[in-house]
């Protein structure tokens, strides 16, 4: 595997927590396929690899092939995975958030650390951040950075940002990223890019990566046949909050009354958490691997029970007002 421009976080403690490998696994954010090649030298009979991104799946074609049908690939998003799977699922492996490999690329615009055309698309069709950038109201682009990327400035950001669009179109990450710093202080030594939570919120905006995981993680409850696996990494707090309550929601830990109402029957169990506390990196992946910093694993297995309806805001997953959704 020493081929692979990119390395894959927490797949040691994924091949660890959830072993033994065994059956047909789908790995939902393919990638470069780091998970995909680790799940199939790992026991895997065979890995469905899944992307929204065609350029992540041309890219394999150079490998694949030493797998021979053991690993399938399908351009699509996660949130229909099980309608991708064909067949009960033992375990599916989903690493959320942008790719390194995109991030890497200057021209997908994902980075405000090299100059790019203001794109962040996961996939080739939709808005790009630039329409979103340029046409938004001002209310809207406020909301999404506020709800998105939790960021505090953010009123003085979409203020500054119309402006700077009056005098002429936002095209390139390096426009966007100096409106941005402008508006706030200058780093301390250590601390991140002041554009970084606004990146993130853009982003977050553009591939509706909240509504995503909402229906991923419902999909594949649905995909899992009864003992297999669910391991999700994600790499912000608020990725790590909609998983977590899914988990817990998932446990049958509900319906507990109170002084104003009797509580409600408890949901059966769907899934058994098997990460009390979600897994970090440890320093041997770290030194190797300094994207593993913020990443977090959890992990669930799936109970006998039959799949059911997932509310978005039993999961905490943030929304922007509804006066605010459309917007444009």
């Amino acid at each position: 595997m020493t081929d692979q421009p990119h390395i894959p976080v927490l797949l040691g403690p994924i091949l660890r927590l959830c072993a033994p490998i065994t059956g047909i696994w789908l790995d939902g954010t393919f990638g470069a396929g780091g998970y995909a090649r680790g799940l199939l030298e790992a026991g895997a009979g065979c890995v469905i690899g899944v992307d929204r991104d065609p350029s992540a799946l041309a890219l394999a074609e150079g490998w694949r092939g030493q797998y021979g049908d053991r690993l399938r690939l399908v351009e699509g998003t996660f949130s229909e995975l099980d309608t991708h799977a064909h067949e009960p699922l033992d375990g599916v492996v989903l690493d959320l958030g942008v790719s390194s490999m995109q991030l890497d690329q200057p021209e997908r615009g994902f980075s405000f650390l090299r100059d790019g055309p203001l794109d962040m698309r996961m996939g080739d069709t939709g808005d790009s951040a630039a329409d979103l950038v340029n046409e938004a109201d001002e209310a809207v682009l406020a909301d999404i950075l506020y709800h998105f990327g939790e960021e505090r400035a953010s009123r003085r950001i979409a203020r500054a940002i119309v402006q700077a669009r009056g005098r002429g179109r936002i095209e390139t990450t390096g426009a966007l990223a100096e409106i941005v710093s402008s508006c706030l202080p200058r780093p301390k030594p250590g601390q991140s890019h002041p554009a970084t939570r606004s990146f993130q919120a853009l982003r977050i905006a553009v591939n509706a990566e909240f509504d995503q995981l909402v229906e991923g993680l419902a999909a594949a409850e649905r995909a899992l046949k009864p003992g297999g696996l669910l391991a999700v990494v994600s790499f912000h707090s608020l990725e790590d909050r909609i998983v977590k309550r899914f988990f817990a929601d998932r446990a049958g830990a509900d319906g507990h009354g109170n002084r104003h109402g009797p509580g409600s029957l408890a949901a059966p169990a769907r899934f058994v958490t098997l990460t009390r506390k979600p897994v970090g990196a440890d320093d041997d992946e770290l030194a190797a691997n300094p994207r593993a910093r913020s990443a977090l694993l959890r992990i669930g297995r799936r109970t006998e029970a039959p799949a059911g309806p997932v509310d978005p805001s039993t999961l905490g997953a943030p929304r922007l007002p509804v006066s605010r959704r459309k917007g444009r």
